[in-house]
């Protein structure tokens, strides 16, 4: 069915005009209410429609649900966001160079601890499955070998330099600060407060398939970095995360740690003077009339956006089962339909 109203004839047309696989769902909430969109198939052979339930591959949207749990054990005093690497490695898998003591969780969260996008060694174990799933047979065993032998060139704070390895690192120690796996923490911290119940970072059923070029692909595995991108996540899912996040006193209506968080997430913090500050994950631009919060992902079977602002409380979520490409629009469209939804609220 094709959703009525204004709002429902903006998301018909990123629809038609966004690059997709064989499924896309889109949806949107803005001061006048919310809609979900889906179209197409989970898979080529066309067996399964894409629903609000179907579960997709986000990749690097993972990373803002990471810092969301950063932000949440920091409230109960488990973690501190400043705490350094040296608080919760063992001394041997520290890196090198004379910056590598002061590197915080908090440099992790906001792509600012020097480290490099990718651990060492991690080409050779990837390159035999580049186009389809580099990260499945880098394990996890190798995380901490592969820091020791980083080197920290420049002073943390100084530089954002986007991470996968940094934000691996991060649901790494977390991991290790509750003596819990990242996705059942993942799951009793955020996912079940927050209702998102058709979250998960294992395949399953009720997924749709992955595709580069046309060709179906094989489920993404991250099993080293989890926290960096491995998430599902249903359209239905993404809408109430971001709604949480827009109303976290309705989302979490005690005094928990989880209102807090979500408070803190979007929160800019300083870095070094004369750089802007930075939010956890979060990428967050301030335009004329308001502030955008978003972040894009992909794996290399599929695309994701997510994005916000809270003046007037907008968000939007599309996903599509196809990888992102070096000439694909769909991210760049998603983010103009969330400006131009932002931009009619504000006429409202």
């Amino acid at each position: 069915m094709t959703p009525a109203g204004p709002l429902g004839r903006a998301l018909t047309a990123f629809a038609s005009a966004a690059p997709q696989g064989t499924g896309l769902a889109v949806a949107a909430l803005t001061p006048q209410g919310s809609t979900i969109l889906c179209r197409g198939w989970t898979d080529a052979s066309r067996r399964r429609p894409v629903t609000e339930h179907t579960g997709f591959e986000i990749g690097s949207v993972t990373k803002t649900f990471t810092a969301l749990l950063l932000a949440e054990l920091s409230a109960r005093d488990e973690v501190h966001p400043r705490g350094t690497l040296a608080t919760h490695l063992p001394p041997a898998a520290l890196p090198r160079g004379p910056h590598s003591h002061s590197i915080t969780l908090e440099h992790l969260a906001t792509h600012t601890s020097g480290l490099p996008r990718l651990p060492p060694g991690f080409l050779r174990a990837a390159l035999p499955h580049w186009f389809t799933n580099p990260y499945r047979d880098f394990p996890p065993q190798a995380l901490l070998p592969a820091l020791s032998r980083t080197r920290v060139r420049r002073r943390p704070g100084t530089r954002n330099c986007y991470s996968n390895f940094g934000m691996g690192l991060l649901g790494h120690i977390l991991e290790r600060a509750t003596a819990t796996p990242y996705s059942a923490l993942l799951r009793t911290r955020l996912l079940q407060p927050l209702g998102l119940t058709d979250t998960t970072a294992a395949p399953g059923t009720g997924h749709a398939v992955g595709h580069r070029n046309g060709t179906p692909l094989e489920p993404w595995l991250i099993p080293a970095l989890p926290a960096a991108g491995a998430l599902r996540c249903s359209i239905r899912d993404l809408l109430h995360y971001l709604d949480a996040l827009l109303e976290p006193d309705r989302a979490a209506p005690h005094d928990t740690p989880l209102r807090t968080a979500l408070h803190e997430v979007l929160a800019p913090r300083p870095t070094a003077p004369g750089t802007p500050p930075l939010c956890l994950a979060w990428t967050h631009r301030t335009l004329p009339t308001h502030t955008v919060w978003f972040h894009s992902g992909g794996t290399r079977g599929f695309t994701a956006f997510t994005g916000l602002t809270t003046d007037p409380p907008t968000a939007l979520a599309a996903v599509t089962n196809t990888g992102p490409t070096i000439r694909g629009t769909f991210i760049q469209t998603a983010y103009d339909l969330l400006r131009h939804l932002i931009r009619t609220g504000h006429r409202a």
